[in-house]
């Protein structure tokens, strides 16, 4: 870990704060609905193939969600951060038979990039050695720092 990249430890860190944070804040507001109201979200399509109520549903999706950002937090970042990446593209699929929110997709789109990014910046930081070497460079394609 000394040797990832110096410049690339804050935009790690801010990934993995965002992305660990972000999912247990709308996870958790799936049972209070103060940010929104999630079950307008839900698309009719999902509303017909799921057997329970929407709101039961959303209650169950919070649980995913805050489990998934305490992952993204915990040592298993790289884990979560696919897990996020994932989730985040099937709430996309939803958003699209909605017929609306196409912004929403959209965005939603962008954040799992971020997701897959941390989990990439991650693997790497993971994989170089604790010892630097020129070798290093080579194996992660990231200049050492000293």
């Amino acid at each position: 870990m000394e040797d990832f990249n110096q410049r690339l430890e804050l935009p790690w860190w801010a990934l993995k704060i965002g992305l660990g944070v972000g999912p247990i804040i709308t996870g958790t507001d799936k049972f209070f609905n103060k940010l929104t109201d999630w079950t307008m979200y839900l698309s009719p399509l999902a509303t017909k193939v799921v057997p329970v109520s929407a709101a039961t549903f959303m209650h169950v999706v919070g649980v995913v969600e805050i489990i998934a950002g305490v992952v993204v937090l915990s040592r298993y970042t790289k884990i979560g951060a696919y897990v996020v990446s994932l989730w985040l593209l099937g709430i996309v699929a939803n958003l699209l038979t909605t017929g609306m929110f196409y912004d929403l997709a959209m965005r939603d789109v962008e954040i799992a990039i971020a997701a897959f990014t941390l989990a990439q910046l991650t693997s790497v930081r993971e994989q170089v050695p604790v010892s630097g070497s020129a070798g290093a460079v080579a194996k992660t394609g990231f200049a050492v720092n000293r």
